[in-house]
């Protein structure tokens, strides 16, 4: 029977609810800075999140002709200006963690389990994340912040969550991955570990199947009940999600 050791987070849409308020408008933000004439709306945005990783959302953009051809030397330019972007509207308060995060974060770090960050978005991003939504001293109960262009392969490919178990000297049969999107939920199968999905706007219509869980959000005992869209390990009393929610996971068969 498995025990559940480690637990590793997605973060654009999982931790936070970044990617429409907060990525898409950073986007545009450094769009209109640099004089084009590009905008990402709600519907664009929901299209590029196919692809992971926001230089090549842009590249993707350009060869279906959405925008016009710049180098990527230009695209990196733009990436780093959203950024800044992005950075000035965490700290401004405006991407508040989803409901539940703090509250599982802290229940099993007061547990002893292990907590690490698989993310696609870069290491800036991820520490003004850390930083203005959560709190400085979470900089060090992370025991990994594995982000950004660390591996080669971003998801789908199962190199992030490879890449931060082997830092942690961890094994999938005790870890659990948490994300919101196909692409994550195909990168945590990939990588041999189960997952619970927590669904977005962007997200929810996506194919999940195989996951352990898959829930509008994580919630709180304070707040209405989540919806669950799939729970096929029959656990009981998912008003909210807890820890001994993600516990029982690891150990069904």
């Amino acid at each position: 029977m498995n025990q559940l050791k480690c637990l590793l987070w997605d973060v654009d849409g999982t931790l936070a609810d970044t990617e429409r308020d907060g990525h898409r408008v950073a986007f545009n933000m450094a769009f209109e800075a640099a004089g084009m004439d590009r905008r990402w709306d709600e519907a664009t945005y929901g299209e590029l999140l196919k692809v992971t990783g926001g230089k090549e959302r842009m590249r993707f953009d350009i060869e279906r002709g959405g925008m016009a051809d710049i180098s990527d030397a230009r695209i990196a330019e733009l990436h780093a200006s959203k950024t800044e972007m992005y950075q000035k509207l965490i700290a401004d308060g405006a991407i508040p963690l989803r409901p539940g995060v703090l509250r599982l974060l802290q229940a099993a770090y007061d547990s002893g389990i292990t907590l690490g960050v698989s993310t696609t978005t870069t290491p800036s991003a991820l520490d003004a994340l850390i930083e203005h939504s959560l709190g400085s001293e979470w900089f060090d109960r992370f025991a990994v912040l594995a982000a950004g262009d660390i591996v080669p392969a971003k998801k789908p490919a199962a190199d992030i969550y490879l890449y931060a178990m082997q830092e942690l000297g961890v094994q999938a049969g005790e870890t659990l991955a948490l994300e919101d999107s196909c692409n994550g939920w195909l990168s945590a199968q990939a990588a041999g570990l189960k997952c619970v999905i927590t669904v977005n706007g962007y997200t929810r219509n996506q194919d999940f199947s195989g996951a352990d869980l898959v829930v509008s959000e994580f919630g709180d005992a304070d707040r209405d009940a989540i919806e669950v869209l799939d729970n096929p390990h029959a656990l009981e009393n998912l008003h909210h999600v807890e820890l001994a929610h993600l516990q029982a996971i690891m150990q069904a068969d």
